[in-house]
């Protein structure tokens, strides 16, 4: 069985993949040839392995495979593929991407973000709107969605029910010990930075507020999240 772990970046991929791993012992993979992620954190850290199979070997395994991709829902992913799709509010999803971005060169830091709330490709990670939208429209029972907010509340009341609806086979170790973000930042702060909701609040400015809410693509995803149009 193949299992999407699907987002747009800055979302809550990496934290998820770490409780896959502590909670359920899971190793997942990348749809990338590199995972930087994996190369910048340390792979046991994350709970990486490589690609053990092409897709379709994948899908067609008994095991279940957890695949990590910032990509919109494109051909690479069969209708019926079971994912858990990451979502995030996504002015801190940009502001999170664009601080990272400009991590060796924060001044342009701005530059970066006005960017990324420009970005239009088709293929790819594209913008954010249009990568939620990809992904969550139209609904499907085995495309679950997990919230940012609430997986990094509360990791242990969210996860357990989301892998029990896509993978029900796979069982809770009795040892496992799920990171704070206080350690995880203590690994790497820069990586793990404020980590918390409604950080756009003081880090975008007023003109790129309003260059997000110009988008369609963002608004709809916005309503259909429920994410407010206030700071």
């Amino acid at each position: 069985m193949l299992v999407w772990v699907a987002s747009f970046p800055r979302s809550g991929n990496t934290f998820l993949r770490i409780v896959l791993n502590r909670l359920y012992g899971v190793r997942t993979s990348t749809i990338y040839d590199i995972d930087g992620v994996a190369a910048r954190l340390g792979p046991d850290l994350i709970g990486f392995t490589e690609r053990p199979a092409d897709l379709a070997e994948l899908r067609a395994s008994d095991e279940p495979h957890f695949v990590k991709t910032h990509r919109q829902r494109d051909a690479e992913v069969d209708d019926r593929d079971h994912a858990v799709c990451l979502v995030r509010d996504g002015r801190d999803a940009l502001v999170s991407w664009a601080r990272q971005a400009s991590e060796q060169n924060p001044g342009r830091y701005e530059t970066e973000l006005r960017a990324q709330i420009l970005r239009d490709k088709p293929t790819g990670t594209g913008s954010w709107g249009s990568n939620v939208l990809s992904w969550l429209r139209p609904p499907a029972e085995h495309r679950v969605v997990l919230r940012y907010e609430d997986l990094t509340r509360d990791p242990w009341a969210v996860v357990p029910p989301v892998v029990t609806a896509l993978t029900p086979g796979l069982a809770i170790r009795p040892d496992a010990v799920i990171p704070s973000m206080d350690e995880l930042r203590r690994h790497d702060d820069r990586f793990f930075r404020r980590g918390r909701t409604g950080s756009h609040r003081d880090e975008l400015p007023d003109e790129l507020h309003e260059l997000f809410w110009s988008r369609a693509d963002n608004r709809a995803a916005m309503a259909l999240l429920g994410y407010g149009t206030g700071r």
